[in-house]
């Protein structure tokens, strides 16, 4: 089996020379030719026509071009001319149009924003650039705003909005946590495309305060985080609980179950939606839905099918994904949500629209005076675009006349031009969605003819295959090409040759006497020339032995010839391949002159094996195929694991040694390794096989060492490479003689567990360590440095003991000894011990407190005598509590809070106090018994600092030009407070900030009208208080002036209508009554239609608590009971005026890492709040309020 294919060389040269026939350029692309003909500008580079730039670095405005002459350049900037010799920030690059704005030396890029055109001239036409938009790239800023936590109940849905700062280019937007993790997402919880964050329903596990925003701008590198969201989930269970506890055992409560439900969606919303997107962009259509369970998102084209191969799927599904579209997109795309409670469903009209694209672009044209010429411009897009001309960069309309010019519509024609008529044209297709702008030259040249082939070029070709025999040319006008053969030879005509337009001669089969010279000769009415090349003709190569297909066995040798034949002045190269690939790196493989040998074959080595013979002009090949049979069978070999040893003898008995010999098993063709050795004590340990040794597999004998006391049995196992054998039968047994023992326990200790006591323990030996009958224990102790004389006990076989009546926690020396009916373990080491510990007797003294801030103290003191620590010392503690705030000379709830300092340590720091307040604190040795008493309580103050934001800002009554301001005193002032600061600007439309103002304001001032304000106008407030020490965090707050005073009048007159008080009087005419009705109704047991109808939503957000539940409903503070006594009202809402308030905060370590959140009462249980459903902020400048539910009153009557 064999197959031959020969490749002439000559036919890649043809195919190279039609490829120069059909792209052929008006003037052929000859660097030296192209220097001395005259060219009008062409545009080689420039920037993008949208430039975003970075506001740091320099600018670079890129223009490129090319001519002859070479050509000089120009700008424009927003349509009129740039001076650039008047800014000494921009310069031109030399021989270039490049502009460089020089910004890291002082410049503003924001200064350099607008619309630039470059334009190249010479004297034979003008070329433009597009029009280049150049805008620095922006990265704004998060503007601040009060990021209220979100409360859901369980399997409700959820979006968390990101909204990010409008930046240029638009920021890359993804959600992570404060530990720059990236939150998980899924089928649940998914990203949309605006960067919102949605939730389908919500599960416990959604609960953190940590959802961020991250805003990514690539082009500046920055990235710009939002504010952290907190997110509470309330379950149904904790619900129910709260509830039960807060009703009577006749109530009926419960919150409904977390309920499945149909789909709904979230984005977009309605049942329709319109898209419009362009042509070759990528069209991206989002649906995302809530319900229960989690609904699945699927897509459809109504009428029609998604287009296969540029159709993805992202976001789980709900982001349809369709890349490079076209009009033929256009149509009706259906999302559907389906869950097992239904189905919801969107329609979304999508319409593609196309920015121009290029028909045909306008090419160059070069002419010869007198001929004529087009210039075709032809675009398409959605709408159609419109086409323009324009001469030189000016509208052609207004351009100088050319009487050799027409233009109609997308062409111009050109008929009997001269050299005058030489420019540069420039299309401009466009409609609303963009354009395109192309230069195209009209080159008039009278030029005599040049041949541009080298001259005597050498064509060498294989026999009866194609010659092509090069004359490129170039003259205007065109000139006639004729070839010869021979220095006399007459003109070459018939259909034995063909003629080329580019001036080639093609010899269709060249023959031995197609040899020679030829020539070329070119004309035009300007001139003639001539060139001469040589044409050679050689022998093909042919493999004149082929390889054969071969049959071999495995494991033999076989060879493959291939034995060639070739023109003398041609070198040629072999090269074998197998399956069309290269031969194996392996040294079976040998080539030869004339052959390949491969040796030892296997099975790889099947495959079609190919000769492939190389000249520089042509190509053979030939392959034959090699098939590997196998060899013929012989006797598999078994491998196993060897068979167990036999014939165990026990010869040479003494006290502690014996001899034991064996007989191996069978092999099963894998040699024993070694021999492992084992015993059985049928004294002690009947049944159970121990380790004793092992040998070489060469070994069948082996001396074995003996315990006393033990009734052994040995048997053998084999091992060799396969595995382990069974083991053999069991050896004769063998009773050693009794003996005294050989060692003592080990791990002997001694640790007192009373103070007048010492226990003693240690580890038993084992049955086989006792060396006989009658095992016991010798235990001896005295006590170290006082006694002389040791106290001994002997004891059962046990692995305890204790003394009594021992000193409180004094020095041991202790010792077990072994020993048995034969006699004594050799003498035993000796380990120290004590006896127990008792409390510590005294406290530290010289307790010393140096306030180092108004937030960390050191405290010192003398270590107490180690006689009278009583134990082990383990350390100090340090007990310390705040007695009373300074600035309000109430006291609070005591919260004792503990350090340990480990160690002999006599010093240590007090983290994590208040400011300006006064604390107590006492010292006490710590031992492995307990606490020491406390030293006596040491009083220290620590001094102001600065204090907290106030406790809320609110803004209310806005006039034409004042609004008024009150305000809340810090929560924790954390000194005495010396005046508060009032900062406000302007913010425009674009958010920009205005002047700061700043005002200083009494600290005994609780409100403030600030008048002379702009009307209609948004303005930013900052405010914090201030004590001697400093500035305090400052709260923010915004607000806006009323548009005129026709408007105010109008908010006015209609809550002086009458009509209105009536309507106002009427609404709370009923609620008192329903409010009697429900509280008489209450206290006679019964339900109420209101108290029904929350039964039956079971609502948690307004269910009523217990008092001394601590999950729901305020709670009455321990700090609010030592100033007035008064406990607050359950219920409370939020005020709906723009109050921003901060959370009380006790004492807490949480900064250094041992502290515990929230609030502790003085037995230590936990007070916690919930503030029930939150309400939506007020539209800017207008306040709302909320009606209270039924519950919410009946607790301000209970």
């Amino acid at each position: 089996m064999m197959k031959k294919k020969s490749i002439p060389a000559s036919k890649p040269f043809l195919i190279l020379f039609l490829c120069q026939i059909i792209s052929a350029l008006d003037v052929p692309l000859d660097s030296k030719l192209l220097e001395e003909l005259s060219q009008p500008p062409t545009i080689t580079h420039q920037s993008p026509k949208d430039y975003i730039v970075d506001p740091r670095e320099n600018i670079v405005i890129q223009c490129e071009a090319k001519g002859k002459p070479p050509p000089s350049f120009s700008w424009t900037r927003n349509g009129t001319h740039f001076d650039i010799d008047k800014d000494a920030q921009v310069t031109m690059k030399p021989n270039s149009g490049t502009l460089v704005i020089n910004i890291m030396n002082g410049g503003k890029a924001e200064a350099y924003e607008g619309v630039y055109q470059c334009t190249a001239r010479n004297e034979r036409g003008a070329a433009i650039s597009n029009n280049i938009v150049i805008r620095p790239s922006r990265s704004p800023l998060w503007t601040k705003e009060k990021l209220e936590p979100h409360q859901v109940r369980e399997g409700d849905s959820l979006v968390l909005h990101c909204r990010p700062p409008v930046g240029l280019p638009p920021p890359i937007i993804f959600w992570m946590d404060n530990a720059f993790q990236r939150l998980p997402q899924s089928e649940r919880v998914s990203q949309g495309l605006n960067g919102d964050l949605y939730f389908s329903n919500v599960q416990p596990e959604d609960t953190r305060e940590d959802y961020i925003c991250y805003a990514r701008f690539n082009h500046t590198q920055t990235i710009q985080q939002k504010q952290p969201i907190s997110v509470k989930v309330f379950s149904m269970d904790s619900l129910n609980d709260t509830i039960a506890a807060n009703l009577s055992d006749t109530d009926i409560y419960g919150a409904k179950p977390v309920t499945e439900r149909q789909p709904v969606l979230l984005t977009p919303t309605g049942s329709t939606s319109t898209k419009v997107e362009l042509r070759g962009n990528v069209l991206l259509l989002e649906c995302i839905a809530a319900g229960l369970p989690t609904p699945v998102i699927r897509w459809i084209k109504e009428g029609g099918e998604l287009p296969a191969n540029r159709t993805f799927f992202e976001n789980f599904k709900k982001t349809l994904k369709i890349i490079d579209v076209s009009e033929a997109d256009s149509g009706n795309y259906k999302c559907i949500a389906r869950n097992t409670m239904g189905s919801v469903h969107h329609v979304i009209s999508v319409t593609v629209k196309a920015a121009p694209y290029w028909i045909t672009a306008p090419r160059n044209l070069v002419l010869s005076p007198g001929e004529d010429g087009t210039l075709i411009c032809r675009a398409n897009g959605n709408p159609k675009p419109s086409i323009s001309w324009l001469a030189n960069g000016v509208p052609i309309a207004i351009a100088p006349e050319d009487p050799s010019r027409k233009v109609d519509g997308d062409t111009i024609i050109f008929s009997h031009v001269q050299e005058r008529s030489s420019a540069v044209y420039q299309c401009n297709a466009s409609n609303e969605y963009g354009y395109l702008l192309a230069n195209a030259f009209v080159n008039v040249l009278a030029e005599p003819p040049r041949i541009l082939t080298p001259a005597n070029k050498l064509y060498q070709v294989i026999a009866d295959s194609p010659a092509l025999l090069d004359c490129a040319y170039f003259g205007s006008p065109k000139p006639e090409i004729e070839w010869f053969k021979g220095v006399k030879g007459s003109i070459l005509r018939g259909n034995e040759y063909v003629f080329h337009d580019n001036g080639t001669l093609e010899i269709p089969v060249a023959q031995k006497d197609s040899t020679g010279t030829y020539t070329c000769v070119a004309r035009n009415e300007l001139g003639k020339i001539q060139n001469e090349v040589h044409l050679e003709i050689k022998d093909p190569t042919m493999i004149i032995k082929q390889p054969e297909y071969k049959v071999v066995q495995r494991y033999g040798q076989v060879s493959f010839e291939c034995i060639i034949k070739h023109d003398s002045t041609l070198l040629p190269t072999v090269i074998w391949l197998k399956d069309n690939d290269e031969l194996p790196d392996d040294e079976r493989f040998l080539v030869g002159k004339d052959n390949l040998t491969i040796m030892n074959v296997t099975d790889k080595d099947d495959g079609t094996y190919t000769c492939i013979v190389n000249t520089t002009l042509d190509s053979v090949s030939a392959s034959a195929v090699l098939t590997v049979v196998a060899a013929p069978p012989t006797p598999a070999i078994i491998y196993a694991r060897p068979n167990p040893p036999f014939d165990l003898e026990l010869t040479g008995q003494l006290e502690r040694t014996i001899d034991l010999s064996w007989i191996p098993g069978d092999e099963n063709n894998s040699p024993i390794t070694h021999f492992v050795i084992e015993y059985e004590d049928g004294l002690h340990e009947p049944g159970v096989w121990h380790y004793q040794t092992e040998v070489p597999g060469t070994q069948t004998t082996v001396q074995l060492k003996l315990s006393p006391y033990v009734n052994y049995s040995f048997r053998v196992v084999a091992v060799n490479k396969i595995g382990r054998s069974q083991p053999s039968e069991p050896s004769e047994q063998y009773l050693t003689k009794s003996a005294s023992p050989d060692e003592n326990p080990a791990n002997v200790q001694g640790i007192g567990s009373e103070p007048d006591n010492l226990v003693i323990t240690w580890e038993s030996l084992k049955g086989f360590q006792s060396n006989g009958p009658g095992l016991q224990y010798k235990v001896s102790w005295r006590q170290k440095d006082v006694d002389d004389e040791w106290t001994s006990v002997i004891v059962a076989n046990v692995s305890k003991y204790i003394v009594s009546g021992t000193p409180t926690f004094v020095p041991y020396e202790i010792k077990v000894q072994a020993l048995n009916d034969l006699g004594y373990a050799p003498e035993p080491s000796e380990v120290i011990g004590h006896s127990g510990e008792d409390l510590p007797m005294v406290a530290p003294g010289n307790v010393q407190v140096h306030v180092i801030n108004s937030t960390l103290a050191k405290v010192h003191w003398d270590p107490v005598p180690l006689k009278t620590v009583r134990g082990h010392l383990q350390g100090y503690k340090v007990y310390y509590w705040k007695v009373q705030s300074l600035s309000r000379r109430s006291r609070r709830h005591v919260e004792k809070k503990i350090l340990t300092f480990r160690g002999n340590k006599t010093f240590g720091m007090l983290p994590g106090l208040e400011p300006y307040s006064s604390y107590k604190l006492n010292v006490r040795v710590v031992n492995g018994k307990g606490e020491g008493p406390a030293s006596p309580d040491k009083v220290f103050k620590t001094p102001e600092g600065v204090p907290s934001s106030p406790s809320y800002l609110k803004i209310t009554n806005p006039t034409l030009d004042s609004l008024t301001l009150e305000w809340g005193s810090p929560t924790h002032p954390n000194g005495v407070l010396t005046s508060y600061i009032l900062k406000f600007q302007p913010i425009n439309n674009t958010h920009e900030l205005g002047p700061l103002v700043e005002i200083r304001i009494p600290a005994n001032e609780s409100s403030l009208i600030l008048k002379n304000l702009n009307y209609s106008t948004r303005y930013k407030f900052y405010f914090n208080a201030q004590t001697s020490v400093g500035s305090g965090s400052q709260i923010t707050e915004e607000a806006v002036t009323i548009m005129d005073e026709a408007m105010a009048s109008r908010q006015v007159d209609i809550a002086t209508q009458g009509w209105f008080i009536g309507l106002m009087c009427a609404v709370a005419l009923l609620i008192l009554i329903l409010l009697i009705v429900c509280f008489i109704r209450r206290n006679k047991g019964g339900k109420y239609p209101v108290k029904e109808k929350e039964d039956a939503h079971a609502d948690p957000e307004i269910q009523p608590m217990k008092e001394d539940d601590g999950t729901f409903g305020e709670y009455r503070s321990l700090e609010s009971d030592a100033e007035d006594h008064k406990p607050l009202k359950k219920g409370s809402r939020t005020p709906s005026d723009r109050t921003v308030k901060k959370e009380d905060s006790d004492d807490s370590l949480v900064d250094y890492g041992e502290g515990v959140n929230g609030q502790f009462n003085e037995d230590g249980s936990f007070i916690g709040q919930y503030s029930g459903k939150k309400e939506k902020e007020p539209a800017e400048g207008n306040e709302s309020s909320e009606a209270p539910s039924p519950v919410n009153a009946m607790n301000s009557f209970v």
